[in-house]
């Protein structure tokens, strides 16, 4: 059964943060809420964390995993970033958005796309989301929680405990989070690419 922390989305209790980062570091699965929607999370390092992700979304190989980071020093150290990238991911984040850029050697090479070598990163402006990352000290791989025969993300805490209790180990529930997933935007290629429209404008990348 997966345990359940109700902390205030604005202000997110220390203890119940670190009683989930004490989970996650112990190679837990969890779902928190971010400035978009609510997602599954797990340790970067946790090596069945990915599968289980993909076993209750129903996901292939081919699936771009997020890593969920604090600030933009934490982004820089995983993908690979050009001049003009730099300059427009750092004015938009935190954010509402996904960008999609060539892996460094951080990243393992099981979490990067098998054939293109790339991987998801973003920077959320969410206070429960940005606790988490702060109290572990790394980056989270994430995906949204949008189970296999829907079309939009869970919305709520209680519910996501009810429909994935014995596949989770923790749900934090830090209110509604909406319903819209993020932006994504491909810059593999060295320039933006907007693939999916969602929170955050995609007008500053067309």
């Amino acid at each position: 059964m997966a345990r359940y922390f109700d902390v205030h989305p604005v202000d997110p209790q220390p203890r119940s943060i670190a009683q989930v980062v004490a989970m996650l570091r112990d190679d837990a699965l969890v779902a928190y809420p971010t400035d978009s929607s609510y997602a599954l999370g797990c340790r970067m390092e946790y090596h069945d964390g990915a599968d289980r992700i993909r076993s209750i979304r129903k996901l292939d190989d081919k699936h771009h995993f997020t890593l969920v980071c604090s600030d933009f020093a934490q982004l820089g150290q995983l993908v690979k970033l050009d001049n003009s990238a730099f300059r427009a991911i750092k004015a938009a984040t935190p954010g509402a958005y996904t960008f999609i850029l060539p892996a460094t050697a951080e990243v393992p090479r099981r979490l990067a796309h098998p054939k293109k070598k790339t991987v998801g990163v973003r920077i959320p402006d969410s206070a429960v989301t940005q606790a988490l990352l702060r109290e572990l000290g790394e980056p989270l791989l994430s995906s949204t929680l949008i189970l296999p025969d829907q079309t939009e993300p869970l919305t709520d805490g209680w519910t996501i405990k009810e429909e994935l209790d014995h596949l989770l180990d923790a749900v934090l529930d830090g209110g509604d989070a909406g319903t819209e997933p993020t932006t994504v935007v491909d810059w593999s290629d060295g320039y933006p690419q907007v693939v999916r429209e969602g929170a955050g404008d995609p007008a500053r990348f067309e």
